[in-house]
């Protein structure tokens, strides 16, 4: 395939024309053409912990589960327990296979007593609804793709609130809450949630009102950051990446995702899950580089192991990363040595998150 067939086959948000606009960088990910960055990665990243940036996540997958089964559908696709999901709450989540893999990490909004709405990566959507649709079965539930009802956009950093109510028609929803809302005139799903380690919401809306929205946001002072920041932000914030971090291949414990699995819902894996808990060989941790140098994914850990994401933190200026090491060296404060192009660079465990407000 041509360069130009293979950018032409590309799927672009409807943001796109605002990106290319705004200069951004634009770069193949999970089949889409998106801004990695606009003015540059780090001043990016900056703004979002220290004012309000706003990311383009579109390419984000939706799915719709309704029905008077929905719940307990749900309940046994997700390693969560979708019960304690209140109507307006969000909950995180990771789905299954059979022997404990995880296939996607997922956020569901409870939108009404029997209406889900799940967010998917943007890698798996079409895994996770084929998925999905599979185990539905007979159930008297739908399961719906609305991936081209929304454009998604996420607003973060310690100013990011206030930025929004100021467009917003009413109180924004709280941490892990949702609600309807209606901001610089087109009405939407307002979430709590966010994947930088800082503040904000997400906003779910109709892809022909995503201009308007992202225009105003952007005239009221958030900075436009891309792929790249968000990449940075998150592994500063310690949060998984699937096809690094997460993948078919490793389980929610030694992910570090325990926390978010609980086996007597009886979910799809859970008696893989339960058994993990006894033990695992391996475990994903954060780390720093002491001195000088980067780590990047597919780095082998000296002694065992190989790290899963690796940049350098504009916040801490070092390298950081995670890595899954033998679950023997995975205590805070361990020293570990990292292959980097036949260099040995010594890094320290640490603890989660590596970066803190304040540090």
């Amino acid at each position: 395939m041509t360069s130009t067939a293979a950018q032409s086959s590309l799927r672009r948000t409807p943001l796109f024309e605002r990106h290319r606009a705004a200069g951004a960088k634009l770069v193949p990910f999970a089949g889409w053409e998106m801004p990695v960055q606009y003015a540059g990665i780090r001043e990016e990243h900056v703004a979002v912990r220290r004012r309000v940036g706003i990311f383009d996540v579109s390419h984000m997958g939706q799915v719709e589960t309704r029905g008077p089964q929905a719940q307990a559908f749900l309940q046994r696709m997700l390693s969560n327990d979708v019960r304690r999901i209140a109507e307006g709450g969000a909950q995180y989540s990771v789905m299954c296979r059979d022997d404990g893999g995880v296939l996607d990490d997922l956020f569901t909004y409870r939108l009404a007593e029997c209406r889900f709405l799940t967010v998917t990566n943007s890698a798996n959507h079409e895994k996770d609804l084929a998925w999905l649709v599979r185990h539905a079965g007979d159930l008297d539930v739908d399961v719906i793709d609305r991936h081209a009802d929304y454009a998604m956009l996420a607003v973060q950093g310690p100013a990011a609130r206030d930025l929004i109510r100021r467009l917003a028609d009413g109180a924004l929803p709280p941490r892990m809450r949702c609600a309807e809302r209606t901001i610089a005139g087109c009405p939407m799903l307002v979430c709590g949630t966010g994947y930088t380690g800082e503040d904000g919401v997400e906003l779910l809306l109709d892809p022909d009102s995503a201009a308007q929205v992202w225009d105003a946001i952007v005239a009221a002072g958030a900075t436009p950051a891309g792929l790249g920041a968000r990449d940075t932000l998150r592994l500063e914030a310690c949060f998984h990446l699937y096809g690094n971090d997460l993948s078919e291949d490793r389980g929610p414990i030694e992910a570090g995702l325990g926390w978010c699995c609980k086996e007597e819902t009886g979910f799809i894996g859970s008696e893989a899950v339960a058994a993990a808990r006894a033990g695992v060989s391996e475990k994903l941790v954060p780390f720093t580089i002491d001195r000088q140098g980067i780590a990047r994914q597919g780095n082998p850990v000296v002694g065992g192991g190989v790290v899963t994401s690796g940049s350098f933190s504009p916040c801490l200026e070092r390298g950081i990363g995670m890595a899954y090491v033998p679950s023997e060296r995975a205590e805070p404060g361990t020293a570990i040595e990292i292959d980097v192009r036949g260099r040995l660079r010594p890094a320290t465990v640490q603890r989660k998150p590596l970066y803190r407000k304040g540090s």
